[in-house]
C-alpha cells in the first residue's frame, strides 16, 4: 500500500489522540488551539471493467480441409457441416467425403472437434466404412487451410445404440483439444432406413 493510504492515516490519527491524552492541561489564560481542519481523502478510482486482459492465450488454428487415417484407408477432403432442420448436425452430402461440424471447435482448439462420415451408400462402402477397425494408438491426421497438420492418436472406440448416444462424452466443452469421429454401425433397421448404432472413435493430440 502506498504511503499516506487509509491505514497510514488511521495510525496517525490514533497516535495524535494518545499524545493529546498524555499532555497536561493548557496553562490558564492560554489561547485555545484551533480545531484541526477535517481532511477528506480523495477516492481511489476503480479500474475500468473493459481494461481487463486475460493472461491466457491460445494459438490460432486453421480451418480443417482434409482428413487422413492410414489404418482405415481414409484420405478425404472435409466439408463444413452446419445443422439440419431438427437442430441435429447435418450429414455430409457426398458419401466419399467426411464433414467437420463447423459449429464446434476446430481440430487442435480446446474442446472436442467432431468429424462425421457415412459408413456406406447404395450398398457400397463410404468414407468411414473401416472406421470400426481403428484401435488404440492409430494415427489420425487433419490438414488445415494454413498448411499445418494436427496429429491425433486414437484412445478408444465404442459402439452404442443411437437411442443411448453419449451426448455429454462427445460434445461436452473441455479446455483440452480432442477429436471425435462418428459413423453408423450395428444392424440395419429396414423400416427406418438407417443403422441402429453409432461407432465413435475418440482421439487426443499426439
Amino acid at each position: 500500500m502506498r504511503a499516506g493510504g487509509p491505514r497510514t492515516l488511521l495510525a496517525g490519527a490514533v497516535l495524535m489522540a494518545a499524545v493529546a491524552g498524555c499532555g497536561g492541561s493548557p496553562a490558564a489564560g492560554a489561547p485555545a488551539a484551533p480545531a484541526p481542519a477535517r481532511v477528506t481523502p480523495a477516492p481511489i478510482p476503480a479500474p475500468a471493467a473493459d481494461g481487463f486482459r486475460s493472461v491466457r492465450t491460445y494459438a490460432a488454428v486453421g480451418r480443417p480441409v482434409r482428413l487422413r487415417i492410414p489404418a482405415a484407408g481414409v484420405d478425404t477432403p472435409l466439408e463444413s457441416l452446419g445443422r439440419a432442420a431438427d437442430r441435429s448436425i447435418a450429414l455430409p452430402r457426398r458419401p466419399a467425403r467426411a464433414g467437420w461440424f463447423a459449429g464446434g471447435p476446430r481440430p487442435g482448439q480446446p474442446g472436442p472437434a467432431v468429424i462425421i462420415g457415412h459408413v456406406d451408400w447404395d450398398h457400397g462402402p463410404a468414407v468411414f466404412f473401416r472406421l470400426a477397425e481403428l484401435g488404440r494408438g492409430d494415427t489420425v491426421l487433419v490438414d488445415r487451410a494454413d498448411g499445418s497438420t494436427a496429429t491425433f492418436r486414437v484412445t478408444r472406440r465404442q459402439q452404442v445404440a443411437k437411442t443411448d448416444f453419449p451426448t455429454d462424452q462427445v460434445y461436452a466443452p473441455d479446455l483440452a483439444p480432442s477429436l471425435r469421429l462418428i459413423t453408423c454401425g450395428g444392424s440395419f433397421d429396414h423400416s427406418a432406413g438407417s443403422y441402429r448404432d453409432n461407432v465413435i472413435v475418440y482421439a487426443t493430440p499426439a
